[in-house]
């Protein structure tokens, strides 16, 4: 339930953006309706992934510290009370409105990005070695329905104000297109966020730490055996001499040994992750902007404000329900199937190709008798992120790295993939824009357009392939194998053996 809120958080600013531009920036005499300013747009969708970026860091670097279960809690309540207080404002000057949702988004963010270590961390350690993969990648497939759930809840709640408070056409009045009670639709949608956190809360409180945490990091190995009696049901005694023995693998992030050992693992992790949530977010928060382009959503002029929300949010669902959700779903089912490596290997080839397949004859997607066409090909570039990359990379980073740094490892690759996501988020806007100035939006100047725009997009999908190459396949293993933690105590068990068994003779052999 983590994951559904923090995708319905993440994704339902898309949803509203052209509405917000419609009620705060709406110029009389102008045959467009308002936009947001370039600037203030930029800021509105990319500031919650600012927000996520450091959330994951800190967060990631707490939980290895204080412990998952502490932390989990935290980043849930301020989940809440950010998602509450985005949908609020000071004042209702453009200015005023924009800088409190910011603010609040930004913190939004912040928490969020807690729960991607977080959510991973503890899955990957309570789940056994056969169906781990399944398990973390069930925890990252709710983003699926909570993306859904956004497009759905956008839908009913414009659907019902659209009925209740009919409007005439920005065309046909400009002024009375944006009815008064729009301002609300925007701010529901925003708050309906607190909602699944809320209900969560209680839960997240009941779990027990780890045990792999407790023993393995906190060293009470007592604590541990009663933790995972609880969950598992069974009577477990700890075995005090084994967590003991002093490891030689206690080495730090910035030691030589990492780099030795862990150094181009972090690597792949980062850059993989990097790539993909260029393409991905770009992709998700600018599907509006892209269905318009080749004419799926009417023009804006053509309908009123509360409308435009509706029409935006189906096409947003409808994709959501027919690529995202069950591309998320067969990676749940293949997984520990095929292996990590395949599924994202193959998800990015796809991506670059189904990319390069809508950019270059970009001009016959744009015909209207092709448009379902087009439609097609970008939900399936959707369907192969998420059964690919955007699961692997989440999926991965939380079962090759030590106990002691597994949380942190994975937040510092969730960051790398969110500053990817930053430069799709901003990048994006900017570089989408029409390369003639008469068709560019309201204050931007002229792009690279849609067409150029998507075959940046398939490069960077080709690199991803490449860097997969440096990211170890963990299927089948336990995590202890894959971060190498019990190398070097097995020498040593077997030295004490061979002590002990020596004092215990008495009689020479």
């Amino acid at each position: 339930m983590g994951f559904f809120t923090d995708a319905y958080d993440l994704f339902c600013i898309s949803l509203v953006t052209k509405l917000l531009g419609r009620i705060y920036y709406h110029d009389t005499g102008d045959d467009k309706p308002g936009s947001l300013p370039p600037n203030v747009s930029a800021a509105v969708n990319g500031v919650a992934f600012c927000g996520t970026l450091a959330g994951q860091l800190f967060f990631g670097w707490l939980g290895d510290k204080m412990g998952r279960k502490k932390v989990y809690g935290m980043t849930l309540m301020l989940m809440v009370i950010c998602s509450i207080a985005s949908g609020l404002s000071f004042s209702h000057e453009p200015t005023a409105v924009m800088a409190t949702l910011c603010f609040f988004r930004f913190w939004l963010g912040f928490g969020i990005g807690g729960d991607y270590p977080l959510s991973a961390t503890i899955m990957s350690e309570y789940a056994n070695k056969k169906t781990r993969g399944a398990f973390i990648a069930a925890v990252f497939a709710m983003q699926g329905f909570g993306i859904l759930t956004g497009g759905m809840v956008a839908c009913i709640i414009s659907a019902t104000f659209k009925s209740k408070f009919p409007a005439p056409a920005y065309e046909d009045d400009a002024l009375g297109s944006t009815v008064p009670q729009a301002d609300y639709v925007w701010r529901i949608i925003l708050m309906f966020g607190s909602i699944p956190a809320l209900m969560t809360y209680y839960w997240r409180m009941k779990m027990p730490e780890t045990a792999r945490y407790t023993a393995l990091v906190a060293k009470n190995a007592k604590q541990a055996a009663a933790d995972m009696s609880k969950v598992l049901q069974v009577d477990l005694e700890p075995e005090p001499e084994k967590i003991q023995v002093k490891s030689p693998n206690s080495f730090g992030l910035f030691s030589k040994q990492f780099l030795k050992r862990h150094g181009l693992h972090l690597l792949g992790t980062t850059s993989t992750w990097f790539l993909l949530d260029i393409a991905f977010y770009s992709q998700n928060l600018f599907q509006k902007d892209i269905f318009s382009a080749i004419g799926w959503i009417p023009p804006a002029k053509t309908m009123n404000a509360i409308q435009e929300v509706f029409k935006i949010s189906r096409a947003q669902t409808l994709i959501a329900l027919c690529s995202t959700v069950p591309g998320y779903w067969f990676t749940v089912v293949f997984i520990d199937r095929i292996g990590r490596f395949a599924i994202q290997l193959m998800g990015f080839f796809f991506m670059t190709v189904f990319m390069f397949a809508l950019a270059i004859p970009y001009h016959h997607w744009t015909q209207k008798e092709n448009r379902i066409g087009f439609v097609v090909m970008y939900a399936l570039t959707f369907f192969f992120a998420n059964f690919g990359p955007n699961a692997t990379t989440f999926v991965v980073p939380a079962e090759i790295f030590p106990a002691r740094l597994r949380s942190t490892c994975h937040g510092i690759s969730a960051a790398s993939g969110k500053a990817g996501a930053i430069i799709g988020a901003f990048g994006f806007l900017y570089a989408a824009q029409s390369q003639d100035k008469t068709k560019t939006d309201k204050g931007y100047p002229p792009g690279i357009g849609v067409k150029n725009s998507l075959i940046v997009l398939g490069v960077v999908n080709f690199l991803g392939m490449l860097f997969t190459f440096l990211v170890p396949e963990s299927n089948g293993k336990s995590l202890e194998e894959m971060s190498r933690e019990n190398e070097g105590e097995d020498e040593e068990e077997t030295e004490m053996e061979s002590v002990r068994s020596h004092e215990n003779r008495t009689v020479p052999v």
